[in-house]
């Protein structure tokens, strides 16, 4: 049984969510990103968000998972001020929904000022709405610079770290983002970002306080089964269970059931070869 707490199903097909739920799969969160393209207008959005909290709601029950999910403007549609303060203006009217945990993921793509003015947009419209922050941290090259530019303006704005999750850490990064209070996400990608064994060696480097396990499963090369696999990864080192399921379920829980909206008990699945 796991949780897999960042993963975008809307670039997924059905069938992984019948691979997930045999996987042993009976929660996730979707957070709000890129489609792939830049989106042309706020009415984009409106849709997308739509799509967030109707659609794969009821698309993931089939398999008997319970699907959440978080909304924003993605740091590379930010480059365009205008547009997000549009889109950051529908958000409150989502953010009721039932499923709707916080905002998120936030953060930054290119370090460049109109993402930074963006994302303290967003950082205050959670804080004024109370909700969970999740959080992008940029690609290799700029992630270092990236993780302090994102970890200052949190503590400008005095958000309480233990209310966040500071998402696609590696080596380098997540002894910064532990050291000042904050959750920690390692995503596990077939090449990038972390994998399995990379994820295994971080956790043995710095045990399991305040670190979750993900697959992001996106439009590009991704697996939406890295979660198991890094479960099998773990067994095979001879970790003991309790570890595992730390990692893998109780820690997600635990920072995301400060929404009173999580909830990892699965409903009844319908599909026909899951209905237990």
């Amino acid at each position: 049984m796991y949780i897999d707490p960042h993963v975008h199903m809307v670039s997924r097909t059905t069938d992984d969510y019948r691979r997930m739920a045999l996987a042993g799969c009976v929660a996730i969160t979707e957070p709000a990103f890129w489609a792939g393209y830049d989106r042309s207008s706020v009415q984009g959005f409106f849709d997308y968000f739509r799509l967030l909290t109707e659609t794969e709601p009821r698309r993931a029950a089939q398999y008997g998972i319970r699907h959440h999910t978080w909304l924003c403007i993605n740091p590379k549609e930010a480059e365009d001020p205008g547009l997000a303060r549009e889109v950051l203006a529908i958000i409150p009217d989502f953010l009721e929904k039932p499923n709707v945990l916080g905002i998120g993921e936030i953060g930054l793509n290119k370090n460049s000022r109109n993402e930074l003015v963006i994302l303290d947009e967003h950082i205050s419209l959670a804080a004024k709405h109370r909700q969970l922050i999740l959080v992008h941290t940029p690609h290799l090259e700029d992630k270092l610079k990236g993780t302090k530019l994102i970890l200052d303006a949190l503590r400008n704005q005095k958000i309480d770290p233990g209310r966040v999750l500071i998402d696609h850490v590696e080596e380098h990064t997540v002894r910064l983002v532990l050291d000042r209070g904050f959750w920690a996400g390692m995503t596990l990608y077939p090449d990038t970002k972390c994998t399995p064994a990379r994820a295994a060696d971080i956790i043995e480097c710095h045990g399991t306080e305040r670190l979750w396990l993900n697959s992001a499963g996106d439009w590009g090369h991704s697996d939406p089964l890295m979660v198991p696999k890094a479960q099998a990864e773990l067994r095979r080192r001879r970790h003991a269970e309790e570890l595992v399921r730390t990692v893998t379920f109780e820690n997600p829980k635990r920072f995301l059931g400060q929404s009173p909206r999580f909830n990892a008990e699965p409903p009844a699945p319908t599909a026909p070869d899951l209905v237990r």
